[in-house]
């Protein structure tokens, strides 16, 4: 059978008329109709319906525009990944990466990563987590790295990358700045610096607090980790951010608390989505990262701000 004739009898059931379709195909109307009768001569059955003024599917039409569809996506797709597989000497990979990540995480291994492969693009997009993963059901990314829970996690294959507790951050001159550790509950009246609405790190230090009893007091909100603790230097809020993080600070400015209750995990994982093709590049590069991420170094923070 003729891939063509079944792309040719696709495109006649949906626009249901010869002449459109054959405008659509840039074939001629005598053309696209021989090759539609070639396919039921084939398959022993009649798949239109041309009694009428416009042209409509069969019983067996409809079974076969199903399967025909099918036939033809997996060609597609067979096409994409065998270009895919002629040694990667193309390709761009799309990855969202939240801010507080790409600098402290990734450097090393971009760089190993495009020294390996350096025809394959390595296109980056910094954004909150939340938006990583609507962008990638919309197939505008092709992996995301996010935060754990993931909304929806199930249409998601997931790789977890690494584990640490949330810190709380406070100026140095702050009331609470020499406790080693203390409970969530006891910042119901302090003014928080939080990260935007679409970066589910704000999401989780929400619902804790609303846990404990209280709706935090948001007096100002980034998506830039860096500006975050300058307001909190500032003595303007606190916030709370990963350990590494809060570690990597200059101590002459900030104290670094521990939280007993609840202990607050932030948890980063790469997903991307089991719905839509991903290129080989794009596996190459996950299979990349699992090997590898364990072995790069963190890039530490900036000693002052």
């Amino acid at each position: 059978m003729d891939i063509r004739h079944l792309t040719y009898f696709i495109a006649v059931a949906q626009h249901r008329s010869f002449t459109v379709a054959s405008r659509h195909l840039n074939v001629t109307q005598p053309t696209l109709s021989k090759m539609v009768r070639l396919l039921e001569e084939e398959l022993g059955a009649t798949l239109l319906d041309r009694s009428g003024k416009t042209i409509r599917l069969t019983d067996a039409g409809e079974t076969i525009l199903r399967s025909a569809q099918q036939v033809t996506k997996a060609m597609d797709d067979m096409a994409a990944q065998l270009d895919d597989l002629i040694e990667l000497k193309s390709g761009t990979i799309r990855i969202g990466i939240p801010p507080m990540i790409g600098g402290r995480f990734f450097p090393s291994a971009i760089e190993q990563f495009s020294t390996r492969y350096p025809n394959v693009q390595l296109h980056l997009v910094e954004q909150g987590g939340r938006r990583n993963e609507l962008d990638i059901d919309s197939g505008d990314l092709d992996i995301g790295i996010v935060l754990l829970p993931v909304e929806g996690a199930a249409r998601f294959h997931l790789h977890p990358l690494l584990e640490e507790k949330l810190m709380l951050l406070v100026h140095l001159g702050h009331p609470l700045a020499n406790r080693t550790n203390l409970k969530l509950s006891e910042l119901r009246d302090e003014p928080f610096v939080l990260f935007r609405e679409d970066f589910t790190l704000r999401h989780l230090v929400v619902e804790h607090c609303r846990t404990e009893g209280f709706e935090p007091r948001v007096v100002f909100e980034s998506s830039q980790w860096d500006f975050m603790t300058e307001m909190v230097a500032a003595k303007l809020g606190i916030t709370l951010l990963p350990e590494s993080v809060c570690r990597s600070l200059d101590q002459s400015r900030f104290s670094a608390i521990e939280l007993d209750e609840p202990r607050m995990v932030w948890q980063l994982a790469m997903v991307w989505s089991k719905e839509r093709y991903l290129s080989y590049a794009a596996r190459t590069w996950i299979r990349f990262i699992q090997e590898e991420l364990g072995k790069l170094p963190v890039i530490a923070a900036p000693p002052t701000l």
